[in-house]
């Protein structure tokens, strides 16, 4: 979904990640509406030069008792790999005639530089007045396509699927989507380099896309020639990513220079790798990420009943975990092997009766358990293992013996409906794809890799920084130049791939004057990862992201 390796989805990324590991700019020219053709016996095969026709088709969604009637734009945009390359190219992905540049050999494209030919589809209310908002949405992995928001969030259609449980085979359910944020601005979702129906051509064209800055700058270029294509420069603008679309949307915001967006919502973030707790034994003496996940792994053996003692209520008892985190827990943690034996015994307790977990299991993980341990352990007396991208999850546990977790029953759960309803969806109401393939992820392509390194905003070249992937420093960056830019930051109780206090830490630890923490609003709901799969936190979701951006659409 995310598959961060962080988070899937939706939005999951980190240790797997590492290793493999949601309208219109303004001049819209005539040779465009030519591309805006329906598109309705399938989409002719295309050549690098030559990108699949765009497929426009109409549609209505009822959201709030309120028909919309709305404009869907099935296309590609081709952006550069470099700035210079880019501002060469046309809208329609052509070398301009007057650049002096000799095109591509058609006989070589292996050849040419490196292109990527980005997917979307842009969602336009009908007879709307200028200057309605639009928001561009993405999922993370990295490497994953936008379909979980897409089918899952704000787009006009949605696939049913059973709250925490494992569904039966398709047939599936596409509904009407009455919480589709079209009431309140266009939505655009966009399949990252590589996924989905977005392509990559050209030398090295991996290396030009995979990797944390150039993933960003191909987003970047892709907004841009947006708004220029469907006049939309005007516009208030957002950016929605989910997991590894958080840091995405981090160093995006700071390369739009010149373009200053009206907000971001961060679902399921994560800004600094360290503080992932899939793989913290992999970066000893770095030991924040423990007491991040703690409340998470106390919310989830709330939800299964693990817990010695059962709180009355899931807030009130994840403010005193939380407390008890940044507390005695840390403290001890930060002791390393001076902490004495008698403390080391408190502590385990403790953790005992905020995550279920036996004593001795917790000695002998010396205080400290990862979110793969966690999944396997929480539940294995049952033959049972826990979600990672959502701990309400459970599924057969596959090997008794192994110490992590083998899978994500989430995951296993849901993907199956995402991906028949996305192509379904694509192929039966959008009329786009009919000879193209839909890659829900870049991560099974054996070429796979990704370039974590990372510039921030003035700061020392990629290959010269010590230390795990920060992307908070982008932010501040963006908040900093643009200080009535408001963040939503939305997250779920049982998201064990970026655990929502890591969230809520990172937040307060960004290098921003104390003025503009007021501009952050926080949102947490009884979900997990993916917090649109329970249909009562969609509703809630929806109403708080419509709600922030009618309270920023003006500039407020």
């Amino acid at each position: 979904m995310n598959r961060m390796w962080i988070g899937v989805s939706a939005g999951a990324l980190l240790v797997s990640a590492v290793s493999a590991m949601g309208a219109r700019p303004q001049e819209k020219k005539d040779a465009d509406k030519k591309s805006e053709k329906v598109v309705v016996t399938g989409t002719p095969v295309a050549t690098p030069a030559e990108p699949p026709a765009d497929s426009v088709t109409e549609g209505s969604v009822t959201v709030g008792g309120q028909a919309i009637a709305y404009k869907a734009v099935a296309g590609t945009l081709t952006v550069g790999s470099n700035d210079s390359q880019d501002a060469m190219l046309g809208l329609d992905g052509k070398m301009l005639p007057d650049t002096g540049e000799k095109a591509p050999d058609p006989e070589k494209p292996e050849d040419a530089t490196a292109t990527a030919r980005m997917f979307y589809v842009a969602y336009f209310k009908k007879d709307a007045k200028p200057g309605r908002p639009v928001m561009f949405l993405y999922n993370g992995g990295p490497g994953s396509a936008s379909m979980w928001l897409h089918m899952g969030s704000f787009g006009p259609r949605r696939v049913v699927t059973t709250d925490a449980q494992h569904d039966e085979g398709a047939p599936y359910k596409i509904v009407n989507n009455e919480y589709s944020l079209l009431d309140v601005t266009d939505v655009v979702f966009i399949d990252a380099p590589g996924t989905g129906f977005s392509r990559i051509m050209g030398k090295d064209k991996e290396k030009a896309f995979w990797g944390t800055d150039p993933d960003a700058h191909a987003f970047e270029r892709f907004i841009r020639r947006f708004l220029t294509k469907y006049d939309r420069w005007n516009s208030p603008k957002y950016l929605l990513g989910e997991s590894y679309g958080t840091p995405r949307s981090a160093v995006l915001s700071a390369d739009l220079q010149n373009v200053d967006l009206n907000g971001i919502v961060l679902l399921s973030q994560i800004l600094s790798f360290d503080n992932s707790i899939d793989g913290p034994k992999w970066n000893p003496g770095v030991d924040q990420a423990y007491a991040l996940g703690l409340p998470t792994f106390a919310a989830s053996a709330f939800y299964h009943h693990k817990l010695p003692s059962q709180p009355a209520a899931l807030e009130p008892f994840l403010a005193e975990v939380e407390q008890y985190a940044m507390g005695d827990y840390m403290s001890a943690l930060l002791k390393g092997s001076e902490l004495s034996d008698t403390s080391k015994q408190a502590v385990a307790e403790k953790l005992h009766q905020y995550t279920g977990l036996p004593v001795t299991y917790l000695l002998r993980a010396n205080l400290r358990v990862t979110g793969g341990a966690f999944s396997k352990q929480l539940q294995l007396d049952d033959e049972t293992t826990t979600g990672r991208l959502d701990t309400r999850y459970k599924g057969p546990d596959l090997d008794p013996l192994s110490s992590d977790a083998e899978y994500d029953p989430q995951s296993n759960a849901i993907s199956s409906a995402y991906t028949a309803a996305l192509n379904q969806y694509m192929r039966m109401e959008l009329k786009y794809g009919q000879d193209q393939t839909y890659k829900p992820g870049a991560y099974t392509d054996a070429n796979f890799t990704w370039d974590l390194r990372h510039q921030a905003p003035n700061g020392p070249p990629a290959n010269q920084q010590w230390g795990g992937t920060n992307v908070m420093p982008d932010l501040a960056y963006t908040m900093k130049s643009n200080p009535r830019m408001k963040v939503m930051l939305a997250g779920g109780y049982y998201d064990l791939a970026t655990p929502y206090f890591e969230g809520k830490f990172e937040m307060h630890h960004l290098q921003i004057p104390q003025k503009l923490q007021s501009n952050i609003s926080y949102h947490y709901y009884q979900s997990g990862h993916m917090v649109y799969v329970n249909e009562d936190v969609l509703k809630q979701f929806h109403a708080d992201v419509a709600a922030f951006v009618k309270g920023t659409e003006d500039g407020k």
